[in-house]
C-alpha cells in the first residue's frame, strides 16, 4: 500500500486531510480517478484478488511434500513434527471427490489419527477416523484405526462394531486375519469388563450455560456522550445484564495458527482446515461449516459397502459417518465464503479491514434492491471521521477502494465502484475503529513462559513456578448492541467472551436509573489520567469524562508518585504532567472516596482544596508535609533500580537466574521503596519479579513475602475486590500450594468470590483452573479432618 500512498498527489492528500464526513464523495471519486489510470493500483488488485496469483489456494503437489515429510518423521517417532506435517497437507490437500477409494485428504485424517494415537490423544484420533469415514466409508484403515482408538477409550463395543466393518471392507486376506486376532483380543477384554465407557466429543464451540439476562435496560440520550444505556431498575453486583452474538467477526493475524478462526477457542490437535483454501484452521467441521458454509457428506444409504453387512452393523456404519457434525443442525453464517478461492487479499489486508469486508459481503451477496448508503445507515453505528488524524483519514481511503475491488472479484457481483460507494466504506472502517471490541481469552502462563491449566506446570528438579494469568487477544467483532454502553475508566460492568459471544456484568451494584458502563481497555489503576485520556483520544476520538478523570482519586495520585524526603511521612510527590491533570479534577474532589483507603493519603489530597478555595501545588513539593524533592535526582536513581530489575526479569525468561541477580534486585528495590511512593506501581512490579525469581530457584517462603507485598500494592491502587487482586491471588495460591501451605485456601476462596462477580455461572467455562483450585481446598480440608 506505501507504493499507491506514496504516488497520490501533494494536493490531494491535502483535501482528503483537510475533509470531513460532507466532503467524503468528492474526495473518495478523486482518489478513484486517481487510481482508475494508475497502472500499478490494477497490478496490486490482480496480486490481491486473481487466484492465479493468491498462494492461499489448494495444491496437491504441495500436500503430497507434507506427507511425505510427515512420513519420514512418523518413521523416525518424531510425532510432534508428523502431526504438523500432516496437518499442513491438509490445509493444502484438494478434495477430489472423483477418487474416492484412494482420496488424498481421508488418507492424510488416517496418517493424522494414526500419529494421534501414537500421542495418547484418543478422542482426536477418533474423530479424525470419523472424517476419513465420511470422505471414504469403505476405508479399511479408518475403520480399523477408530477400532483401537475406541478400545483404548473402553468403548469395547463400538470397538468391536469398528473392527467387524473392517474386516468386511479389508481386501486382502492377511488383513482380515490380523483383524480377527484383535477382535480376539478385544472380547476377551470386554468380557472382563463390566463398565463399559462411551466418549462423547462436546463442540467445544457451543460452551454455555442456562443463564440469560433478566433485567430491562434502556437507551437513552446522554449528555456529551451521546447514546448509553440505564438500568431501569436496582441491579445487584454479579446480575448478566446483557448477551450477544457478533454481527461481525475476525480473527487477528497473531492467532491464525492457534485458534479456530470461528469461535476462536484454542485449535485442538485434530485442528480441520477450510475445504476451499488454505487459510484458517477450525476446532470442528461444526465451525468450518458455520464459516464457510461448506461441507463434504456421503449419502450411505447410496453405498453398496454397507449394503453387503448385516442390518445392524451397516446401521451402526451409517450411523457413524452421518453422527459427529451432520447430525446436529448447523446455522450457516458464511463469514469466510467470500474469502475463499485461494486469494490472498484477507491474509494481506488489515485485520479491521477485513473485518469491514465481513460486513460489506452480507450487504452484497444478500441485497437486492437496497443501496449502499441505506444500509450504512441502518447499521446504526457511531463513527469517528472528522476526528481521525490525516495519515489515518489517507490510509481509510485508499483501503476502502482496495476492498471494493477486491470484493468485486470474491463476491462474483457486479456492484457500482464510485465516489458514493467508497465514502460509505470509509464511513465503516471508521465506525470499526469506534465500536470494535477485542475479544480475549484467560490463559495460564507459568514463570517459563508455559501456558496450560495448573496440572501441566513443569516441577522438575525441584523447581517450581508461578501461575500467571494473562489476557491473550484474539480477535476483533462488532455487537450492535454492545456499542451503546459507553466507556468509563471506573467501570460498573465487566465484558467477557465465551466462545463467538460477549457477555456483560454488573460488578457493583447499580441504581435505576444509573448508566451503565464497560472499560474500552485503561482503568484506574492500569494507568494513570493522562495515559488514559491520551490512549482513548488516539484510539476511540473521543476525550474521556468519565469519573475516573474527572474526579480526584487515589490511584491516580499515587500510581506514578514519588516519596517525600522525609522518610516518616506519606506524603505523595508528583511532576508536572501528573499533577496538571490533577489540577484539572480538583473542583470534583470527593474526600470520601479515599476513606476507606488511606487516612494520610486523604490528608495529602485535601491540598487540593481548602475552606473551598483552590490551591496551585508546585511539581517536586510534598501534597502532605510541603517538603520539596529533587525530582531529578529521584528519577535517576529510579532509573538505575530499574536496570537492575530489568536484568532479573531478563534472567527469569532465561531460566539462568545467579542469587548476585537476586541479591542485585533486592538492593535495587530498597532503593525503589526510598524514591518512590509506598504505593507506586513500579515497586509492585518489582516485588512480583523477585517473588517469581525466589520461586524458581525454591525459595517458596520468600517467594509468597513478596508476592503478597505486590498485591496490598495493588489492593491501593484497585477495589480490593477487582478482577486484577484476583489474578494476582492465582499467583499467589500457586505457590503456596507448592508450600503446601493451608493460607492457601483463603486465597482460593477469594479468588472464587472475585470470579464468581465478574463472570457467575461461566467462572468455570472461562477459567477451568478454578475447578483444580476448588479441589485443592478440599484436600485441605480432608488433611484437617484427619
Amino acid at each position: 500500500m506505501e507504493t499507491l500512498k506514496a504516488a497520490i498527489p501533494e494536493s490531494l492528500k491535502r483535501a482528503i486531510a483537510d475533509s470531513n464526513v460532507d466532503d467524503l464523495q468528492s474526495t473518495c471519486s478523486s482518489l478513484h480517478r486517481f487510481f482508475l489510470h494508475f497502472d500499478p493500483f490494477h497490478q496490486i488488485i490482480t496480486q490481491l484478488a486473481d487466484p492465479k496469483y493468491g498462494l492461499c489456494g489448494k495444491s496437491e503437489e504441495d500436500a503430497l511434500k507434507s506427507k511425505q515429510l510427515g512420513n519420514e518423521c512418523f518413521s523416525n517417532a518424531d510425532y510432534a513434527k508428523a502431526l504438523d506435517c500432516y496437518t499442513q497437507a491438509l490445509r493444502k490437500a484438494p478434495l477430489d471427490t472423483r477418487d474416492m477409494k484412494s482420496n488424498l485428504v481421508a488418507t492424510l485424517y488416517i496418517n493424522r489419527a494414526t500419529v494421534l494415537h501414537k500421542m495418547s490423544l484418543l478422542v482426536e484420533c477418533l474423530r479424525d477416523c470419523t472424517r476419513a469415514l465420511q470422505i471414504c466409508p469403505s476405508h479399511a484403515k479408518a475403520w480399523y484405526r477408530r477400532g483401537k482408538a475406541n478400545a483404548s477409550l473402553g468403548n469395547y463395543r463400538n470397538a468391536i462394531c469398528d473392527l467387524n466393518v473392517a474386516k468386511i471392507v479389508e481386501p486382502s486376506m492377511g488383513g482380515k486375519r490380523q483383524i480377527e486376532v484383535e477382535l480376539k483380543i478385544l472380547l476377551d477384554q470386554c468380557k472382563s469388563t463390566s463398565v463399559v465407557v462411551q466418549m462423547q466429543h462436546k463442540d467445544n464451540s457451543c460452551n454455555t450455560v442456562g443463564e440469560m439476562p433478566q433485567m430491562k435496560l434502556q437507551c437513552v440520550s446522554m449528555p456529551d456522550k451521546g447514546r448509553g444505556m440505564v438500568s431501569s431498575c436496582i441491579i445487584s453486583p454479579g446480575s448478566l445484564v446483557h448477551s450477544e452474538e457478533p454481527y461481525a467477526m475476525i480473527i487477528l493475524k497473531q492467532c491464525r495458527e492457534t485458534h479456530c478462526h470461528y469461535c476462536l477457542n484454542d485449535l485442538p490437535a485434530d485442528r480441520v482446515p477450510c475445504i476451499s483454501c488454505s487459510i484458517p484452521l477450525y476446532c470442528s467441521h461444526q465451525c468450518q461449516i458455520r464459516a464457510g458454509g461448506q461441507m463434504f457428506r456421503i449419502c450411505p444409504e447410496k453405498n453398496d459397502t454397507f449394503k453387503e453387512m448385516p442390518s445392524d452393523l451397516g446401521e451402526y456404519a451409517s450411523e457413524v459417518i452421518q453422527s459427529d457434525d451432520s447430525e446436529q443442525e448447523i446455522e450457516d453464517i458464511t463469514e469466510h465464503k467470500h474469502e475463499c478461492g485461494g486469494v490472498h487479499w484477507p491474509v494481506v489486508l488489515p485485520s479491521e479491514i477485513v473485518l469491514a469486508g465481513r460486513i460489506l459481503a452480507g450487504f452484497l451477496l444478500n441485497s437486492t434492491s437496497e443501496n449502499i448508503v441505506n444500509f450504512v445507515e441502518r447499521l446504526e453505528l457511531s463513527h469517528c471521521y472528522k476526528h481521525m488524524s490525516s495519515e489515518s483519514k489517507l490510509d481509510s481511503h485508499i483501503y476502502a477502494t482496495v476492498l471494493l475491488y477486491c470484493l468485486q472479484h470474491s463476491c462474483g457481483t457486479m456492484f457500482s465502484i464510485d465516489g458514493v460507494s467508497i465514502s460509505q466504506v470509509v464511513i465503516i472502517i471508521s465506525q470499526i475503529k469506534v465500536n470494535c471490541m477485542t475479544i480475549v481469552r484467560l490463559k495460564s502462563i507459568d514463570a517459563h513462559g508455559l501456558s496450560g491449566h495448573f496440572g501441566e506446570f513443569p516441577f522438575q528438579s525441584g523447581a517450581h513456578s508461578t501461575s500467571n494469568v494473562e489476557q491473550v487477544r484474539v480477535g476483533k467483532a462488532i455487537y450492535k448492541a454492545a456499542s451503546l454502553f459507553n466507556h468509563s475508566c471506573q467501570p460498573n460492568v465487566h465484558a467477557y467472551f465465551l466462545s463467538r459471544t460477549l457477555y456483560l456484568r454488573t460488578t457493583h451494584g447499580v441504581a435505576a436509573g444509573c448508566e451503565l458502563e464497560l472499560s474500552y481497555g485503561p482503568q484506574v489503576g492500569l494507568w494513570d489520567c493522562k495515559d488514559r485520556v491520551n490512549f482513548l483520544k488516539d484510539e476511540y476520538s473521543f476525550h474521556c469524562q468519565c469519573i475516573g478523570c474527572s474526579e480526584v482519586n487515589v490511584s491516580d495520585v499515587v500510581l506514578n508518585a514519588f516519596h517525600c524526603v522525609n522518610p516518616n511521612c506519606s506524603g505523595a510527590v508528583l511532576e508536572s504532567r501528573v499533577l496538571d491533570c490533577e489540577h484539572r479534577k480538583a473542583k470534583h474532589l470527593t474526600i470520601t472516596d479515599c476513606v476507606d483507603k488511606n487516612d494520610d493519603i486523604c490528608v495529602s489530597l485535601n491540598v487540593f482544596k481548602q475552606n473551598g478555595a483552590y490551591i496551585h501545588v508546585q511539581p517536586g513539593y510534598c501534597l502532605k508535609c510541603g517538603s520539596y524533592c529533587d525530582l531529578e535526582s529521584s528519577h535517576a536513581a529510579v532509573s538505575e533500580a530499574l536496570i537492575c530489575i530489568k536484568r532479573l526479569q531478563d534472567a527469569i525468561l532465561s531460566k539462568e537466574i545467579s542469587s548476585i541477580t537476586i541479591s542485585d534486585a533486592l538492593i535495587s528495590l530498597q532503593s525503589l521503596r526510598l524514591n518512590l511512593h509506598a504505593y507506586n506501581k513500579l515497586i509492585a512490579e518489582a516485588e512480583d519479579s523477585i517473588a517469581q525469581a525466589f520461586c524458581l530457584v525454591g525459595e517458596l517462603q520468600l517467594s509468597v513475602d513478596h508476592c503478597k507485598a505486590s498485591i496490598q500494592i495493588l489492593e491501593k491502587l484497585y477495589d480490593t475486590d477487582d478482577i486484577v487482586i484476583a489474578y494476582e491471588l492465582v499467583k499467589l495460591s500457586s505457590i503456596q500450594l507448592s508450600l503446601d501451605d493451608s493460607t492457601a485456601a483463603e486465597s482460593i476462596n477469594r479468588i472464587d468470590d472475585i470470579f464468581s462477580r465478574y463472570y457467575g455461572l461461566h467462572a468455570d467455562l472461562v477459567f477451568p483452573d478454578l475447578q483444580y483450585l476448588r479441589r485443592e481446598i478440599e484436600k485441605f480440608s480432608v488433611k484437617a479432618i484427619q
